[in-house]
């Protein structure tokens, strides 16, 4: 049974005092939303609350979108900047997520931070060109974030999306509309095809054999949709919990992930 330890609780007016703050004690954390920090076990010493210092806003730039860390999921919904961005995949990954009332709780930052195995929402984020800006490390791609097991000590401040011309394509499989997914799946075509694969139950991983085959590949047709899907089924592992079996779930990514690549390719297939 998961179970949190709490000491103490801090709200922070500035950057600056939340990282001296996180610095003083190992055992000292930035929390996002909150919503899902009673499904560890972790023990903290003081829990850093940074929510009173103007990072949740959407910022549309020329090239890119700027999605401040302590972000609701429920804006990232609701934003019309964000539905524009490649089919709306992230905004349809966050509408997904919970119930409203988990949603208005839930940030982007504490999604990303958690590295959460069944998240929905960094499935669609890594197949973007994703990154992520951090108060002393500066920027570092979502996916070097997601591939570094041991990362410094540091407060997320916003995540940038570049903006891309393409099509984009986000599912996931659940039992119910309130549970955790059983596994979700993102495809991307923009300059290059990119296909991401969470909740197996893990991290979002990206079959990057299957990936280099197909880029080199310079007429997609059906026949090689179904043959491409049946590689990521063999490339990504999966594995068995409480909600799915390992068989279920790779029956799941080879289906899925064909339908992608039959819908960003569309006329092209």
């Amino acid at each position: 049974m998961s179970s949190l330890e709490l000491n103490n609780y801090t709200r922070v007016s500035s950057l600056d005092e939340a990282y001296e703050l996180l610095l003083e004690n190992e055992k000292n954390i930035i929390v996002g939303g909150g919503a899902w920090l009673k499904l560890t076990n972790k023990k903290v010493d003081n829990l850093i609350d940074i929510s009173t210092i103007g990072l949740n806003e959407i910022i549309e730039k020329d090239d890119s979108i700027e999605i401040g860390a302590m972000t609701s999921l429920r804006q990232i919904e609701t934003s019309d900047i964000v539905s524009k961005q490649l089919d709306g995949i992230v905004s349809k990954a966050a509408r997904s997520i919970m119930g409203v009332n988990i949603r208005n709780i839930a940030t982007i930052g504490g999604s990303i931070m958690g590295k959460y195995s069944f998240s929905d929402l960094l499935t669609p984020l890594v197949v973007m060109n994703t990154t992520l800006v951090f108060y002393k490390k500066g920027e570092v791609a979502l996916e070097e974030f997601m591939n570094t097991k041991k990362f410094p000590k540091d407060i997320l401040v916003k995540v940038i999306i570049e903006k891309q011309k393409g099509k984009g394509f986000f599912y996931n499989m659940k039992k119910t509309a309130l549970d955790f997914a059983v596994i979700n799946v993102a495809v991307t075509k923009t300059d290059t095809v990119k296909i991401a694969i969470g909740a197996r139950p893990g991290l979002t991983k990206l079959p990057t054999e299957t990936l280099k085959k197909i880029n080199e590949t310079t007429k997609i047709n059906e026949e090689m949709i179904k043959n491409f899907a049946k590689e990521v089924r063999n490339e990504i592992s999966v594995s068995s919990n409480s909600r799915a079996g390992k068989e279920y779930r790779e029956e799941l990514v080879e289906v899925y992930v064909r339908r992608g690549l039959m819908e960003v390719f569309g006329n092209e297939s």
